[in-house]
């Protein structure tokens, strides 16, 4: 998309007297000067386009915030329409709706499209992999973001980390997973890295949409599912398809939703709307993951004590086969590609790294802080 040259008259408030006189100082005509750029009453529209359904909680707003955000932030000068799965585009079509131009935005998580790029999935979670913060640490602060751009530059698409749900959940069951062996057989919804994990485990893993998950869940097309967690399955209502509701989310400690930017749109803006984009992301990011902190627990409630869902904890035996199931998918996946492994060297070493300042701190002070609560 070219840059859009829009004429403005000076002094477009009162512009009615300015346009008839002369400035009394200079003697110049008023309405000789110019402006050039988008106005609030002559704008520049984007469009976002999301993998998730129209304004679901959480990751759906989170899309709205940033258009929202962009929109006031900018004066009205760049509004942002958003989009819901299927409105423009099927949901696992986003990426590509923004390479080509259809969108100028997109809003989804980057494991969607690791069947394009093997290495996109270590942007958004890996199992065994980093919290939020850590996460965040590693993106802004360390390699993370300068991959990510490198890895989209080809497909003419800015990734910028469009949010954050913090630790998911292990997913919803149709009935019990008291051993390795449970898993045997079953069909479960599990986007990513984890679901390659899952079919070491012969699971048939499949990747569900978002808004057709709850149908599958409940007529039995598929045995499990995972989606996020508390706040999200509430409202999806999974409690009404499954009974048991495993944690930890090993294959999620974290995950980071994207904002995906077509280049050649942003770089048509004028630099202080580049900025307002920028900013408008990091702010709804915030959001979204300060949400998430303060709804899940509350959520969690409801699901066990008002509707009856059963949570339970994956034993060491399952945990321990997922860690060894994850590290075989991850030496296959690096070995396989270059880019792929440069990225988990990165941020295996970031964790390395940043696991003795965690667990030295908040591990430590989470530990005693219970212990002197019960």
């Amino acid at each position: 998309m070219k840059r859009r040259e829009f004429l403005t008259w000076a002094g477009v408030a009162g512009a009615a007297t300015a346009l008839t006189g002369c400035n009394s100082e200079t003697g110049e005509q008023a309405g000789a000067a110019t402006a050039s750029g988008p106005t609030a009453a002559d704008p520049i529209r984007w469009k976002m386009v999301t993998t998730w359904p129209k304004n679901f909680p959480g990751l759906g707003t989170g899309a709205n915030n940033i258009a929202k955000y962009i929109t006031e932030m900018s004066g009205g000068r760049l509004v942002v329409d958003v989009y819901g799965a299927g409105e423009i585009v099927p949901a696992l079509e986003v990426f590509d709706a923004v390479k080509a131009g259809t969108a100028e935005m997109g809003h989804g998580a980057a494991y969607y499209w690791q069947g394009k790029m093997p290495a996109a999935a270590f942007f958004a979670a890996m199992p065994f992999g980093l919290t939020a913060d850590e996460m965040n640490g590693w993106l802004y602060h360390g390699e993370g973001i300068a991959l990510w751009e490198e890895l989209y530059a080809p497909h003419g698409i800015i990734p910028r980390p469009g949010g954050n749900t913090g630790p998911q959940m292990g997913g919803w069951f149709r009935k019990p997973i008291d051993s390795v062996e449970d898993f045997k057989g079953l069909k479960m919804r599990l986007p990513g890295i984890g679901g390659e994990v899952l079919r070491r485990l012969d699971v048939s893993v499949v990747n569900t949409p978002g808004g057709e998950l709850f149908q599958a869940l409940n007529d039995g097309t598929i045995d499990a599912a995972e989606w996020v967690g508390p706040f999200n399955d509430l409202a999806f209502g999974f409690h009404r398809a499954a009974k048991y509701y495993y944690a930890p989310g090993w294959q999620e400690p974290s995950a980071t939703m994207e904002a995906l930017i077509n280049q050649e749109a942003f770089e048509a803006l004028p630099e202080d709307l580049q900025q307002i984009v920028e900013g408008a992301i990091k702010s709804a990011a915030l959001d979204m993951l300060s949400e998430f902190t303060a709804r899940n627990n509350r959520a969690l409630k409801t699901l066990t004590e008002e509707h009856g869902v059963e949570l339970r904890y994956f034993s060491d035996e399952i945990m321990k086969a997922l860690f060894e199931k994850s590290n075989e998918v991850l030496a296959e996946i690096t070995e396989g590609d270059a880019f792929a492994k440069r990225v988990y060297e990165s941020l295996t070493d970031y964790r390395r790294d940043v696991a003795g300042w965690t667990e030295g701190s908040e591990y430590a002070f989470l530990t005693s802080r219970q212990r002197f609560l019960d």
